[in-house]
C-alpha cells in the first residue's frame, strides 16, 4: 500500500448535487424545485409554524401560567454558613456580602435552617425560617428581622 493509491471506501463519499447547470446535468430547467408555485420562487418559502392560512397551532393552544408581579426574590443564606463567623459578632447584609455568602441583595435576605450553629451570633435579615430562628436561639444568639 502506497499513500498515492489510498481511496475512500466504496460508497462513502458523494459528488455535489450542481442544479442548475443544463438540461445534461438531469438536474437544470426547473433545478429540482418543480413547476410554479411559492416554494419554486426565489427567496420563497413558508415562515415556520405557517399552516396555510389556518389557524396555527401556536395560536390554537391555550396560554399557561403568569409572572406575578408582587413574587419577592430573596438572596438566601444557611444557618450553617454562619457558623464560619466569630461568636458574638453581628451578621448583617454587609458582613454577608464581605463574607462571600451572598452577591447581591434583590429583595432581602432570608436565613434557612439548613446545618447547624454552635456559637452565639446576632444576625439581622428580612426573614428567617421558623426553624431557623429556633436553632439560632437555641444557640444562644438574637435574630433581628430589619
Amino acid at each position: 500500500m502506497q499513500l498515492n493509491t489510498i481511496k475512500p471506501a466504496a460508497g462513502s463519499t458523494k459528488n455535489r448535487k450542481r442544479i442548475g447547470r443544463g438540461t445534461g446535468s438531469g438536474h437544470g430547467k426547473t433545478a429540482t424545485k418543480g413547476h410554479k408555485g411559492q416554494k419554486a420562487r426565489s427567496g420563497g418559502s413558508v415562515k415556520p409554524g405557517f399552516e396555510g392560512g389556518q389557524m396555527p397551532m401556536h395560536r390554537r393552544l391555550p396560554k399557561r401560567g403568569f409572572t406575578p408581579l408582587t413574587k419577592k426574590e430573596y438572596a438566601l443564606v444557611n444557618i450553617g454558613q454562619l457558623d464560619a463567623f466569630e461568636a458574638g459578632s453581628v451578621v448583617d447584609i454587609d458582613a454577608l456580602i464581605k463574607g462571600g455568602f451572598i452577591s447581591g441583595v434583590k429583595d432581602g435576605v432570608k436565613v434557612l435552617a439548613d446545618g447547624e450553629l454552635t456559637k452565639a451570633l446576632t444576625i439581622k435579615a428580612h426573614k428567617f425560617s421558623a426553624t431557623a430562628r429556633e436553632k439560632i436561639q437555641a444557640a444562644g444568639g438574637s435574630v433581628e428581622e430589619i
